[in-house]
């Protein structure tokens, strides 16, 4: 099994799409393909169940048969930072058995995406952070760079703190957040400048960002050349 750590700038920046994106491109090379959200806050009742949208969406992207929970293994209904949402609902988010629970799911395919929430470092327990995960799951890290005003400093403080967990960062996606962003392409400029990566494509605001939309910008190219290198 090969696998990638998907992280953000920040929250709301579309990296559940990217993720379902990349999920289907790697599908589209005849692996077994699947994604992977190991906290998930927020849900809503559908057809007398609970659910959580993204976890449903990472779902339907895979190319294998999983379950909402082998997707979504922690899945809170408050919509809120997830350790004040576990506080809220008096669950303890215990590190070892989420990391091998993820595991369990990574093993079924050839290759995983594992969603991270928000940003990179953001607060799951005493002592260990999603930055903290992606280092004990110890996968290259993909970035996803919301594309609006503040993301160039956003995206290489990201990447200082990838770097400073010794991690590898395999490549950044530039996803459209902003529609009415001001100089997008010398924004672009910047990042391919001083981010030490591969950029995987730019999404540009679709219509309708299910997974085969979204990969349809993604480098195939750019996902072969780091299966190679994993």
């Amino acid at each position: 099994m090969k696998g990638f750590f998907v992280t953000g700038t920040d929250t709301e920046i579309g990296k559940t799409a990217i993720t379902a994106g990349l999920t289907h491109l790697a599908g589209s090379l005849g692996m077994r393909s699947a994604a992977v959200k190991p906290l998930a806050a927020g849900q809503d009742i559908v057809n007398n169940r609970w659910v959580n949208e993204d976890v449903l969406r990472l779902r339907a992207a895979a190319n294998i048969e999983l379950t909402d929970a082998q997707v979504g293994p922690l899945q809170l209904r408050t919509p809120c930072a997830p350790h004040i949402a576990a506080e809220l609902e008096g669950i303890t988010i215990e590190p070892e058995a989420l990391l091998a629970t993820v595991q369990r799911t990574l093993r079924l395919c050839d290759i995983g995406f594992v969603e991270g929430v928000g940003g990179f470092r953001v607060p799951l327990t005493a002592g260990w952070d999603t930055a903290d995960m992606a280092a004990d799951l110890d996968l290259p890290v993909i970035l996803v760079v919301g594309m609006r005003l503040g993301c160039i400093n956003h995206a290489l403080l990201t990447v200082e703190a990838v770097q400073a967990r010794g991690l590898h960062l395999a490549g950044w996606v530039a996803n459209a957040v902003d529609p009415s962003m001001a100089y997008v392409e010398d924004n672009l400029a910047a990042l391919s400048a001083r981010l030490n990566a591969p950029c995987w494509g730019q999404v540009p605001r679709l219509p309708d960002p299910n997974p085969a939309a979204v990969a349809a910008h993604l480098s195939l190219s750019a996902l072969r050349v780091a299966l190679e290198n994993a």
